[in-house]
């Protein structure tokens, strides 16, 4: 599904043809109507030939409406550019085809209206003057197509050229990151809350949770209509009516926006490319008043040229916007610049940064991934999504590295962990990055939480101290002397044991659960501390924290002043 918006001078009969094709009015207001020109959206589908289906928006042509014409471009795939064969071309076409391509509009149909008002010579030096006007524009080379709406004359071509028109666009993109500009809130009788706008960049479904902006208010779609009939799903490109709950439609208005969830950056300070008309009478500079176009909404800005101090008419330049309010936006969003002061149309051009990192005196923006990387080191996946639209395979864990940092931590995080010896680093030390990092280097073996280099020769084998725990089992020196990180180590392995204080090797532990097992068979009523003093040839300063361990481990078991043989202590030998 795709969006055509029609644009064009005041009188030249679009609302009428639009009409004419859909069978829909689309004048909604009385005063539409009285007045006799379109003051604000109006909307309608066309079914062509083929059975395709395509949103028509008719906006404003009057100057005083431009604001509406304006929310009407913002989210559309092509244009069907109304002149009058009566008037030809005027102010306001040539105003209207100016803001088109300033939105990067580049598909298009025009109509010549009225034909049966003017005869066949008048017709011919309609369709010159037409074609001089759009000569070097991106409507240069289309299909110009004389109608007369009231007549029904010319409307099966101009479908035709639709059609045409449309298998140049193309598909909308679905890139599962839904957006709805509204332009209507309003509240039906009985409805709840309802609002209308474009829906791009996903498909939305009842049920779905939405988001609110600004003012993060969240809402569930209860039901969706699209070309007024109901649907469960509707995709992006397409005209939607959003019926919502948990909101009321007065907390809504036109320039607000749906989204998911976690899904959009929003932006109050944007980078943007900057296209000057050439038609301008002065430079454009930070002195004025600007509001920026962007989507439905109409935002009040502040301007910043970048690297010049001024932007002359026909130039093409960095500039930066600062915005009263968030708005969630992606490189490549579409912008339209006026000057509220003298109330014209400045340009307009392309957001290319959302997130500027860099001082304005030193910007330099593009829609470069790989700067945004650059400016941030080490960016999560999901976030440069947000920041760039664009979705990438991580490089590690779930961050994707600019290449020279990445290369600057692996030569600090390889000198950490040789320095840290042969027990290795501790990654509790580390950063999530750094651990990450480690994790996916060949160069390190990790072990127990600790990070080596490659795969070294075991530094705890044949510890002395272990070996003097179990050439003294019962009476074990002490760790006097001994690296606090080796115990911590030994410990861990279970080589060695702590109790209460005092270190027993493992094997001096064995060997005494099998001497207990051993004199429990000749005097199973039980031992007293004493009695497994003499046994162990050991005071009591390590007979106590041994029965303890004992005690602990179900070895052994106390009954009053004796211990007697637990379910859990060895066979003897």
């Amino acid at each position: 599904m795709s969006v055509i918006a029609t644009a064009g001078h005041v009188d030249h009969g679009k609302s009428t043809l639009v009409r004419a094709l859909t069978g829909t009015d689309p004048d909604r207001w009385a005063e539409e109507k009285e007045r006799g020109l379109t003051i604000d959206l109006g909307f309608a589908n066309l079914v062509l030939e083929s059975g395709q289906e395509i949103s028509l928006i008719d906006v404003p042509g009057h100057i005083r409406f431009l604001r509406n014409m304006l929310a009407g471009v913002g989210a559309v795939d092509g244009c069907l550019f109304v002149v009058s064969a009566v008037e030809g071309w005027k102010p306001q076409s040539e105003e209207h085809l100016r803001i088109l391509h300033l939105l990067g509009i580049s598909h298009g149909v025009i109509a010549l209206t009225m034909m049966d008002q003017v005869d066949e010579d008048l017709l011919e030096l309609a369709l010159l003057d037409v074609e001089e006007h759009v000569e070097g524009t991106f409507l240069e080379g289309s299909a110009i197509v004389p109608v007369s709406a009231p007549m029904g004359t010319g409307l099966d071509d101009l479908r035709a050229a639709i059609e045409s028109l449309m298998a140049n666009i193309g598909e909308t993109p679905d890139r599962d990151q839904p957006r709805i500009w509204i332009d209507r809130a309003f509240a039906p009788s009985g409805a709840g809350t309802v609002i209308t706008g474009t829906l791009t960049g996903g498909s939305l479904a009842v049920g779905d949770e939405v988001l609110a902006l600004p003012g993060e208010q969240t809402a569930r779609i209860r039901s969706l209509q699209s070309h007024h009939r109901s649907v469960d799903q509707v995709g992006p490109g397409n005209r939607v009516a959003v019926n919502l709950t948990g909101i009321n439609h007065g907390d809504l208005a036109r320039g607000h926006v749906l989204v998911r969830q976690g899904q959009w950056h929003r932006s109050k300070m944007i980078d943007a490319e900057l296209k000057v008309l050439a038609s301008l009478s002065h430079p454009v500079s930070r002195r004025g008043a600007y509001a920026a176009y962007l989507g439905s909404g109409e935002f009040p800005v502040k301007v910043r040229v970048l690297g010049p101090d001024t932007l002359k008419p026909g130039d093409q330049g960095a500039i930066r916007l600062h915005f009263k309010t968030t708005v969630p936006v992606l490189p490549g969003d579409r912008f339209i610049l006026r000057e509220s002061g003298r109330d014209e149309t400045i340009g307009g051009g392309q957001l290319l940064d959302i997130d500027p990192r860099v001082r304005a005196a030193d910007a330099k923006p593009d829609r470069s991934v790989e700067r945004v990387i650059a400016e941030r080191g080490w960016v999560q996946v999901d976030e440069v999504l947000r920041l760039t639209g664009e979705r990438l395979e991580p490089m590690i864990g779930h961050w994707v590295v600019d290449p020279e940092v990445l290369q600057a931590t692996t030569t600090k995080l390889l000198s950490l962990v040789e320095e840290a010896g042969p027990l290795g680093l501790d990654l509790a030390l580390l950063t999530d990055q750094e651990r990450g990092l480690a994790q996916s280097l060949e160069e390190i073996e990790i072990e127990a939480g600790r990070a080596t280099i490659g795969e070294p020769d075991d530094p705890l084998a044949d510890h002395p101290w272990v070996a003097a725990l179990e050439a003294n089992p019962f009476t074990p020196p002490t760790a006097e002397g001994v690296d606090r990180t080796e115990i911590r180590e030994l410990v861990r392995r279970g080589t060695v044991v702590e109790q209460d204080g005092v270190f027993f090797a493992q094997a001096s532990l064995l060997r005494a659960g099998k001497l207990l097992a051993e004199r429990f068979q000749t005097q199973p009523e039980g031992l007293t501390v004493a009695e497994v003093r003499d046994l162990l040839a050991t005071t009591r300063k390590f007979v106590l924290p041994l029965l303890n361990h004992f005690d602990q481990t179900g070895q052994t078991r106390r009954r009053e002043d004796l211990r007697i043989a637990g379910p859990r202590l060895p066979e003897p030998d």
